[in-house]
């Protein structure tokens, strides 16, 4: 069965959750991705499921961690200073190769900043955020239809490939409401799931870990991680690309700024300025090779944001010095404003 309903992005997260199969959910309190607990403290019951809310972060992460090691699809969500305290067991988590999915509704910062959308925890995201060599699949929905279809993305790949998966949306995506499908007809992939912890009777004892003390095991370790990681780059690199066949200027960006410049898009092009679009949907993996690939044509690149320049670094890097990189961007829940991107995009081909 599939309904249309006018639906907040936390609620279409939640409602998604539990139609993709999450067994447990474990949550602690922080603005703006509050709807998502009390509306998993609900649901969860009705479907008669797991629902704690636990009594910090750092205390829902583990929960995570134990209830990912039974076997069970689980997650928690949080704000940006909550992920904060998160990250050691996320760590342990990479490091023990167990699914889970993990939501940011990020909010500005540093520290408690305030409650607004901020996209400045890019960097935490994508390169790690824990102690340790490890990377993660970091999803970034930009609708609230894609705040419920992602959601499905998240946890089949986070089984398929035994590893922590973030949604990184922000509290205006979180928050908004708009007509989304919720689908209640999906069939949830059988996954087996040999490694788990499910008492050894009839089997041989499983032992989930990841300390390895003996000479070389750690550097092995990494060494499968690593290649597991560059498996993922192959198989699921999600992006949306917008008339960048013909484009001479390419703008990058994700979440809801890829909204804003959608429409700057439109109003440009409407005037026979070649403008196109790259919206990374994983940020990790992120779409080097799409953007190197734009590079060949482009004149400039235009990188906006809600941050100071992170996700920019990364074009950087893919366009490899072939075209300018440019970056604007606000901060501590300051949107980017279509006229002053038309703006610099206008002086740019100026110059």
């Amino acid at each position: 069965m599939k309904n249309k309903v006018l639906i907040s992005g936390n609620e279409a997260l939640a409602e998604a959750s539990i139609q993709a199969g999450c067994k447990a959910y474990f949550g602690y309190p922080i603005t703006p991705q509050n709807e998502i607990t009390a509306y998993m403290s609900r649901r969860m019951s009705e479907e008669n499921r797991v629902f704690i809310q636990a009594e910090s972060e750092l205390a829902a992460i583990n929960m995570v961690l134990g209830a990912s090691a039974s076997g069970v699809r689980t997650m928690t969500t949080s704000s940006s200073p909550g992920i904060s305290l998160m990250q050691e067991a996320i760590s342990y988590m990479a490091g023990d190769e167990l699914p889970c999915v993990v939501v940011n509704i990020a909010r500005g910062g540093p520290g408690l900043g305030n409650i607004a959308g901020s996209q400045s925890d890019y960097f935490q995201s994508v390169k790690g955020g824990g102690h340790g060599d490890y990377k993660l699949i970091v999803i970034a929905p930009s609708t609230v239809q894609e705040m419920a279809d992602l959601t499905f993305t998240a946890f089949d790949s986070a089984d398929k490939y035994r590893t922590p998966v973030i949604i990184l949306a922000d509290g205006y995506l979180g928050q908004m409401m708009e007509p989304a499908i919720i689908t209640t007809e999906r069939k949830i992939p059988v996954t087996i799931k040999n490694w788990a912890l499910t008492g050894a009777k009839n089997r041989k004892q499983n032992v989930i870990h990841s300390m390895y003390l003996a000479e070389g095991g750690l550097e092995a370790h990494n060494q499968k991680l690593q290649e597991k990681f560059q498996k993922i780059k192959k198989e699921l690199c999600l992006v949306e690309e917008i008339s960048t066949e013909d484009a001479q200027i390419i703008l990058v960006a994700y979440g809801t700024v890829s909204r804003i410049c959608k429409n700057v898009l439109k109003k440009l092009r409407a005037k026979n300025i070649k403008v196109g679009l790259i919206r990374p949907i994983t940020l990790c993996p992120f779409p080097e090779q799409i953007i190197k690939k734009a590079a060949s044509n482009a004149k400039f690149f235009l990188t906006v944001e809600m941050s100071v320049g992170q996700m920019v670094e990364d074009v950087k890097l893919s366009v490899e010095g072939k075209a300018p990189v440019y970056f604007y961007g606000r901060t501590a829940g300051g949107v980017p404003e279509e006229e002053k991107i038309i703006e610099i995009i206008k002086s740019k081909l100026r110059t």
